[in-house]
């Protein structure tokens, strides 16, 4: 949803109805994940993607279906040989896609969630997308952090309740995911089935060292959804203008703020970090405070494999150990033959993509079997 806000709120104010169809299950090689949305606005445009091309069409056919009986519908788009190419799904993946009618009177709720989103402030909404009964389908319950759950609720007390621990874990971690439960919210059992969207705060890349490469990394950064922060002590460097595309940028000792940032809570277990100073004055204190960190994503450290063998050594001095050190990433990046600075920031995006969802960075053309694990 976050990526079609703008326009759905731009409907939503202006007391427009909606189509809204949300990925909300995804099996072998769907092409977009959980939490994708596509629109039917009130002038039967469409904006967003469910799928990449694959079944819009239906799934415009059926928003407009939806918005007209005011039904919400959970719908399965897969491949046989009958029903391939009639709705497009040529690429071997399941769709699970839950369509909803959206308006003030439907959805009272989302002026308030655009805020939160927009502010950055954590928030999670929970939709039953399936029930054994019918009027159950399409609740809603919205999730903060230390604050009871808002919403007309899912329908009883213990689902509630269940739904609101869950969807806090989702929460925390930035994810989306549907959840089944029993009828009536019971941990044990089937039947009903809940989508959580985890609007969290944008997941941090905090980038050290304000040269050239860190610039080509902060603009991929930023196009990869990440809050850039690029930190250098040199004032000369670190500037605004040199770093257009980071959302800060910081002068002050790394490793100091690096410290600075974990004592605030500033850094979770999605922090990315990079450090491309390769100066021990920067690097080994830095790396000694973010090896330590009790949850990071990704530590990596540029540097020539001299470098790499000259940090080491000092880190080990330093005290830090073999675990610690077996979290680094260095010399950083995956091997894609690089020259340029944008070419190893693509080098370095890749190994950080392939490092959260347990890629391997092989060429697919050589390798048999599923795409996606």
């Amino acid at each position: 949803m976050r990526e079609v806000l703008d326009e759905l709120m731009t409907w939503w104010e202006a007391g427009e109805t909606v189509g809204v169809g949300t990925v909300v299950a995804t099996f072998r090689s769907a092409p977009r994940p959980p939490g994708a949305s596509m629109l039917v606005g009130p002038d039967k445009s469409a904006v967003g993607s469910v799928s990449g091309g694959c079944v819009e069409g239906a799934v415009y056919d059926l928003a407009g279906t939806v918005v007209g009986t005011g039904e919400a519908v959970l719908e399965r788009y897969g491949v046989s040989d009958d029903d391939a190419f009639a709705v497009g799904l040529t690429c071997g993946g399941i769709l699970d896609v839950f369509v909803e009618k959206v308006s003030r009177e439907t959805f009272p709720e989302l002026g308030d969630i655009a805020e939160d989103i927009r502010a950055g402030r954590p928030v999670a909404l929970a939709t039953v997308v399936d029930h054994p009964d019918p009027a159950w389908v399409g609740r809603r319950l919205v999730v903060r952090p230390d604050e009871p759950g808002t919403g007309f609720g899912m329908g009883s007390a213990r689902a509630d309740d269940a739904v609101r621990d869950d969807a806090l874990g989702l929460l925390a971690a930035g994810t989306n995911a549907t959840l089944t439960y029993g009828p009536d919210g019971e941990r044990r059992g089937e039947g009903m089935r809940v989508f959580v969207w985890g609007f969290a705060p944008k997941p941090r890349m905090l980038v050290f060292g304000a040269i050239d490469f860190a610039a080509a990394v902060a603009r991929v950064g930023a196009f990869l959804g990440y809050h850039v922060t690029v930190c250098d002590a040199r004032p000369v460097f670190a500037t605004r203008s040199r770093f257009a595309h980071a959302d800060e940028v910081v002068v002050d000792w790394p490793h100091r703020y690096l410290t600075a940032e974990q004592e605030a809570g500033r850094v979770d277990q999605r922090t990315v970090i990079t450090v491309l100073t390769h100066d021990p004055k920067f690097d080994v204190p830095l790396l000694e405070v973010a090896l330590r960190l009790p949850a990071v994503a990704y530590v990596g450290a540029m540097g020539s494999r001299r470098t790499h063998d000259d940090r080491t050594d000092r880190l080990r001095e330093a005290g830090v150990t073999d675990d610690e050190l077996v979290r680094l990433s260095s010399p950083i990046g995956l091997d894609l033959g690089a020259r340029t600075p944008e070419e190893t920031a693509i080098s370095i995006a890749a190994e950080i993509v392939a490092a959260q969802w347990g890629g391997t960075g092989d060429r697919l053309a050589t390798r048999a079997g599923r795409i996606h694990h």
